[in-house]
């Protein structure tokens, strides 16, 4: 990826339906070629897809749940995995270090749905040891933009020079 890849898909996840003329203006070439360029990105894979940012209080969603899942044993993995893919409330899996093996984040209509969401859909998976349940109280920052270019590499640079601290003994 170069530097116009870069800025090309910084823009597009700030502002997604940007006009070609708009996009090549930005990176200095024409529109058909910012086009291509994004066509390219696409075919690679880096960009996986558009899609409209919605309130979800705006369409009566009202709660937001982090569950941590542990596993009884990895052989229940698999049907683990299809459930959690056909539950529409689970926007996001992730599969984790530490004292559990996944973590959902799911989205609920209000605290009885949730509680269905948990008891019945993923309480009901053989294999599902245990559930922690967080509940969101009010999200202070939310973003699907990734941190592209200058901003992740001065970060990255101010982490790479920190010294190494003492250890005090």
């Amino acid at each position: 990826m170069d530097a116009n890849d870069t800025k090309t898909i910084a823009r597009l996840q700030e502002q997604g339906r940007e006009s070609w003329a708009s996009l090549g203006s930005l990176l200095g070439v024409t529109g058909p070629a910012a086009a291509e360029r994004v066509r390219k990105l696409e075919e690679r894979g880096v960009i996986r897809g558009y899609a409209a940012t919605i309130d979800p209080a705006g369409v009566g969603i009202a709660i937001t749940a982090f569950v941590a899942v542990t596993l009884d044993r990895p052989r229940h993995r698999r049907a683990f995995l299809d459930r959690v893919a056909s539950l529409a409330e689970v926007q996001e899996c992730h599969h984790v270090a530490g004292d559990d093996d996944f973590l959902l984040k799911v989205r609920c209509i209000d605290a009885e749905h949730l509680d269905h969401v948990l008891s019945d859909e993923l309480k009901g998976v053989e294999g599902v040891a245990r559930t922690r349940t967080t509940i969101v109280l009010r999200t202070v920052k939310e973003t699907t933009a990734l941190p592209l270019g200058d901003a992740i590499a001065k970060t990255h640079a101010a982490v790479t020079r920190r010294a190494p601290r003492k250890s005090a003994r």
